[in-house]
């Protein structure tokens, strides 16, 4: 294969006198190395190259390999989890990808066997249903309380709070006395991207009574699918904006 970086070692030149005086010299056979060398380089088999771009190509996420990867790109969750700007405050897009997909957002077979407009929160799965008609469930990626820091059982939302202000219960400013600052009596932390309750809150109440329970908003989307959190419930702000507004007040729920 000839092309204009590659040398003729009959022709005239460095390579070709010391072909002609019978004798391969050190330098002449560097200057072999290297025409061969660009050689390999410049003309690599078309089946070389398809087996490097097999093995280089992007691992996307599957049921069965749920744990590396990324997911594809799509239309349909650029809508879903890009910016939202009509907000007080305007909510950054989510990088969906960096998400295990089956935590995104999606209509599902409903697992759960609740009765239409029951919320159902899966500890075990990380998952939060809107149960449906028609055997279907809205599914939603959640993270979870910590071991020591959950609850379950049957309650209700008893109220929703659109950007709320963040309040500490006593018991987690004992444990962290920094929070001291956002405690009841110096007002709570005020809402914004950085508030811990996100863009929105569902309050649960069980008997009458606050079960210090949410289900709320958070940034730190790479948190969903683990158990990170202080008791809570937490979905991607775009997901609880949603369930916000397809819930009433009075929805009963179940957290197993």
């Amino acid at each position: 294969m000839t092309g204009p970086n590659h040398k003729d070692l009959n022709s005239t030149g460095i390579a070709g006198r010391e072909r002609t005086s019978g004798t391969l010299s050190r330098r002449s056979f560097l200057a072999l190395g290297s025409a061969a060398t660009a050689t390999l380089a410049g003309c690599a088999a078309p089946q070389t190259t398809r087996q490097f771009m097999a093995e280089t190509a992007p691992v996307f996420r599957a049921t069965d390999n749920r744990g590396s990867g990324l997911a594809a790109t799509s239309s349909y969750y650029d809508t879903m989890y890009g910016p939202k700007l009509d907000e007080p405050f305007p909510l950054p897009a989510i990088p969906y990808q960096e998400i295990d997909p089956a935590f995104l957002r999606q209509e599902v077979a409903d697992p759960t066997g609740e009765r239409p407009g029951t919320l159902v929160v899966d500890t075990s799965q990380r998952f939060l249903y809107l149960v449906r008609e028609n055997g279907r469930a809205m599914r939603y990626g959640v993270g979870i309380g910590r071991d020591g820091f959950s609850w379950s059982g049957r309650a209700i939302v008893q109220w929703k709070q659109k950007w709320p202000k963040w309040t500490p219960p006593q018991e987690m400013i004992a444990r962290q006395p920094e929070l001291e600052r956002y405690s009841a009596a110096n007002g709570g932390m005020p809402p914004g991207l950085d508030n811990p309750l996100g863009a929105r809150a569902l309050y649960i109440f069980q008997n009458g009574e606050d079960t210090l329970y949410r289900l709320h908003g958070s940034p730190e989307y790479k948190s969903i699918g683990k158990a990170v959190s202080s008791g809570c419930v937490r979905l991607i702000n775009q997901d609880i904006c949603d369930l916000y507004d397809r819930v009433p007040t009075r929805t009963p729920i179940l957290v197993i």
